[in-house]
């Protein structure tokens, strides 16, 4: 008989958090069972599989068709399934963002990161202080390649903001497909926008930080907050609003690529050093860590970092993003940290997808579909020791310097996300790339298609998709490699 929509639902805590087990009965009747309300929806996106792409479509002609008997039950590999959008660099509207959930709960992941603050835009509203979106959320214009000595600009501004009413719709259209969304407010570093809003924030006995502006180019960047008690009061002022707009456990507050030049030559910085005893420039930048992690600890909330924040030591509760590669992680969990694996090298989705020189952001290392799926997120260094439980998970990282629509963003997420779902919900055991591609030829690729990704093709980009005339080359600093 055909499937007639009506579905019957209950939740078994004998079955694993987010688990499911899908019954299609003789008579076309369907059950799903969840180990909570997430594995019931987990096992509602089975469902949709199962009927094919037209259930993907958002609306249109009632979705009959004859299912197979059968019984499927699964469950997550994973707790931290997660894909980190930066909407900082580009700005992307809530529409957008929505769309998004979507796409990702399609894919059973359960968390999205949005990346808000960087040097080149501050995107959420903190009402305590409006000069952060008033003058930082907008720069004149933006680099549109990364790396050559003639640069290559939009001269249009660039700019937009979300609102804590626009968050909160967010957090509450995730939350009802069982997605937690994290924050994240970076510090001490990639902070222009926030300087150029006020600048008093800077290192003002160094530089003139009246003068900075929101920053137009890409790159690790010099500029980053002072320690002075004033800017930590500050930055608690931030927080306690994020706080009351992201109802998560996990706040992420960055931490990386924090140059200490201008600490070195500040003797405010200086006397700070000597005044907390905490040694030098590094020991600076682990206090003001400790002192967030402390701080989120005290409100029930849980820190996470970038890599860097093992410099100079460890905050106790603090949890690490593993990018740099592979042995911050292992580090961290060897220290007892919990880990969320992201390596740049296999999982940053901003980098190209094949060396075709139409390939329209040529930048980073390869990384192809099938690379993709032989991602493993526990490190062998890891694997089968007490330790490999502090591997929560990992994440997708979608960075946005050369994405500067929804359009661009669509074709470096996917297909590759799909691979990478595939990589954090299944056991490594029996992973067959070929198989997978066959899934993706046969139903995946019309599953996009009914959703309105605009995604790359596997003979590679289509005509609108290219992007000539812009240099790239592969990122091989020896600091990564």
């Amino acid at each position: 008989m055909p499937f007639d929509g009506t579905v019957r639902t209950g939740v078994d805590t004998a079955l694993p958090p987010e688990g499911y087990r899908l019954t299609v009965e003789a008579d076309g009747s369907v059950e799903i069972v969840g180990g909570d309300e997430a594995g019931v929806f987990r096992g509602r996106q089975t469902l949709r599989q199962l009927l094919g792409p037209d259930a993907f479509r958002q609306a249109g002609p009632p979705v009959r068709r004859e299912l197979p008997q059968i019984v499927i039950e699964d469950a997550p590999r994973f707790a931290w399934r997660g894909f980190m959008l930066d909407i900082a660099r580009h700005f992307m509207p809530k529409s957008g963002i929505l769309r998004y959930i979507d796409l990702i709960a399609a894919h059973k992941l359960n968390v999205l990161h949005l990346h808000l603050t960087d040097d080149q835009g501050w995107r959420i509203e903190i009402k305590r202080y409006p000069r952060l979106t008033e003058v930082g959320s907008s720069r004149p214009r933006t680099r549109l390649d990364r790396h050559g000595p003639t640069a290559l600009w939009d001269e249009r501004p660039h700019g937009g903001f979300l609102t804590q009413d626009d968050l909160r719709e967010i957090v509450a259209y995730a939350a009802e497909r069982h997605i937690t969304v994290v924050p994240e407010i970076d510090l001490p570093g990639h902070t222009q926008a926030a300087i150029a809003a006020y600048p008093e924030l800077g290192n003002t006995d160094v530089l003139d930080t009246a003068a900075l502006g929101v920053k137009t180019d890409w790159g690790v960047n010099p500029h980053v907050l002072n320690a002075n008690e004033a800017t930590i009061r500050f930055l608690e002022g931030v927080l306690e609003e994020v706080l009351d707009v992201f109802p998560g456990r996990f706040v992420h507050i960055g931490g990386d690529e924090c140059p200490k030049d201008e600490w070195k030559a500040s003797p405010s910085a200086q006397e700070r050093i000597r005044e907390l005893g905490v040694g030098d420039e590094d020991g600076l930048q682990s206090w003001i860590i400790r002192h967030f992690d402390r701080w989120l600890t005290e409100r029930g909330r849980r820190l996470v970092g970038w890599d860097e924040i093992l410099e100079g030591g460890l905050a106790e509760g603090a949890t690490v993003m593993s990018w740099r590669g592979r042995d911050g992680g292992v580090a961290a969990a060897k220290a007892g940290h919990d880990v969320v694996m992201c390596p740049m090298q296999e999982v940053y989705l901003d980098h190209r997808q094949s060396d075709d020189p139409d390939e329209p952001v040529p930048f980073g290392w390869v990384q192809t579909l099938r690379d993709v799926h032989a991602f493993e997120p526990v490190p062998p260094e890891l694997a089968g020791t007490e330790h490999a439980h502090r591997v929560l998970g990992a994440q997708a990282n979608m960075w946005t310097e050369h994405t500067e629509n929804q359009q661009r963003v669509d074709y470096m997420v996917f297909p590759r996300l799909a691979a990478f779902a595939e990589a954090v919900w299944s056991p490594s055991e029996g992973r067959d790339p070929d198989d997978f591609e066959r899934r993706m030829r046969e139903e995946h690729y019309a599953r996009l298609d009914a959703m309105g990704v605009d995604y790359r093709r596997p003979g590679g980009p289509l005509p609108h998709q290219r992007r000539p005339g812009i240099p790239g080359r592969p990122f091989t600093s020896p600091k990564y490699d």
